[in-house]
């Protein structure tokens, strides 16, 4: 049984379809406005979209980029008027998967949607790079979240603050926000702030006018006034200085920037998306960020899950990159006229899976392009890829208690913002904490569980439960 989502102000049309799809073993759901079914697709995640062009509201074209967004390549069936067929063009020029004509008959319905639920889903380089949305690939429970928060986003004016490990997709979050947003057809302005040298931050984001320091020649428009009528985009927003924080404060919250050495106000408007990998309420607490630019940053917050937490995207986004790269003719070698393509293997589906990514999505790109030098045309096979690449040195010590509890602080505090109503914040902790625990123990106790359970401070039956409960008793597991 699939699952279909009708969207249609008329309610003929939504019962007729209706009935169709039920008499067709299928579920079916109805909604009257675009905004109602883009909150049903978040939610219900349909196999397939039927929706009319004129609606209340939002219109249908503006509806498929951001449905594009919660359902990535799932059929969009675009339902128009007589005389509306340009709409329907265009609506399929963005992606939608047929038109229908108004008047049809239910028979042309059952037709199509034959089509659309049997049609070819398994993921193809030749074909399939062009259906993701910005360069966003995921299938998994942590990406569709992230995308229906994006969707979220772009509807809406608030600033927003991405946050996540590098190499998760930050800047292409915040494209796409800009993209689907009212301001799409504005300028989208990005500043990696680390980059920016701090005595020269000011004049870069403000602006400067002649004379206002040793070498300015002559006046300089800022990015935050470039950025009028667009997106500002403020990557590791974390490294502003103090001094200049209060200057973006007063900027964001009057819509103004006074440029170095002037006095006269230059009016900007702009829409403010920011990110980072550092935990900006820390830095709060250490007095390095001010917390009233921080409320003004973190309007709405959209966390980027990293790769290793995602393991069903790692195929199919090496698949999106394999589709991208191996189309650079100098990439892999020479190619003759109508040669295929290289594929991945399945050995290196098996490896590229294995691997803990802790260079993200940045990291398998490159470890792609690595195998399709390597390859030189043929297909992927595991002895292509790089070394991996090891996770980041810990510097925790066993005398750093403080540490411990400040990650510890910050991980239930990104969990509770992201997840309000989670009940098991205290058994995902004991899940995340207690296997390590164990498993050292074990080791510094030779695999024996009774003298690691006197290490722990726990009785051996205990300890045996919990080896049990994470699958970590063996043979090998002694008494």
């Amino acid at each position: 049984m699939s699952k279909l989502l009708v969207v249609d102000d008329e309610p003929s049309i939504c019962w007729g379809i209706q009935r169709l799809g039920e008499s067709l073993g299928h579920q079916v759901l109805t909604a009257s406005t675009a905004e109602a079914g883009i909150e049903l697709a978040a939610t219900e995640r349909p196999d397939v979209v039927i929706m009319d062009v004129r609606l209340p509201g939002m219109d249908g074209l503006s509806a498929i980029d951001l449905l594009r967004l919660r359902l990535g390549s799932a059929p969009i069936i675009v339902i128009t008027a007589y005389g509306d067929l340009q709409t329907a063009v265009t609506a399929v020029q963005k992606g939608a998967f047929e038109y229908l004509v108004k008047p049809f008959d239910l028979d042309q319905v059952e037709q199509v949607l034959e089509r659309a639920l049997t049609r070819e889903t398994e993921p193809d380089p030749e074909t399939s790079t062009a259906e993701y949305v910005e360069g966003l690939v995921g299938r998994s429970l942590g990406m569709q979240e992230a995308f229906k928060r994006i969707a979220l986003a772009a509807a809406s004016e608030a600033n927003v603050l991405l946050s996540g490990e590098s190499g998760t997709g930050k800047e292409l979050a915040a494209r796409a926000i800009h993209r689907f947003s009212t301001r799409g057809q504005g300028p989208f302005v990005a500043v990696n702030v680390a980059s920016l040298s701090p005595s020269l931050a000011e004049s870069e984001l403000f602006g400067h006018v002649r004379g206002a320091f040793t070498g300015a020649e002559q006046d300089r428009e800022g990015l935050l006034a470039q950025a009028d009528g667009g997106t500002l985009f403020l990557d590791e927003v974390a490294d502003i200085p103090l001094t200049t924080q209060v200057k973006l404060l007063r900027a964001i919250e009057h819509g103004e920037v006074v440029p170095v050495g002037s006095n006269q106000t230059v009016p900007t408007n702009f829409r403010l998306v920011s990110a980072t990998h550092q935990n900006l309420l820390r830095a709060v607490d250490q007095e390095k960020f001010r917390h009233d630019l921080y409320f003004r940053l973190c309007t709405f917050r959209i966390d980027m899950p990293p790769l290793r937490e995602r393991r069903d995207d790692i195929v199919p986004l090496a698949e999106h990159f394999l589709g991208l790269l191996s189309r650079r003719p100098a990439l892999g070698g020479e190619k003759s006229e109508g040669a295929a393509r290289p594929r991945l293997s399945a050995a290196i589906k098996e490896e590229l899976t294995r691997r803990d990514w802790h260079g993200n999505v940045r990291e398998l790109r490159n470890a792609v392009e690595h195998a399709i030098v390597l390859a030189r045309g043929s297909n992927l096979m595991p002895e292509h890829l790089p070394a991996p690449v090891d996770a980041p040195h810990s510097d925790l010590a066993a005398d750093d208690p403080q540490r411990i509890a400040t990650l510890v602080s910050d991980w239930a505090a990104a969990k509770l913002q992201s997840e309000p109503s989670t009940a098991e914040l205290h058994n995902e902790l004991l899940k995340l904490v207690e296997p390590p625990l164990l498993e050292e123990a074990l080791k510094h106790s030779h695999g024996q569980y009774v003298a690691a359970a006197r290490r722990l401070g726990l009785h051996r039956t205990t300890v045996k439960k919990k080896l049990s409960q994470y699958g970590m008793d063996s043979e090998e597991t002694l008494e």
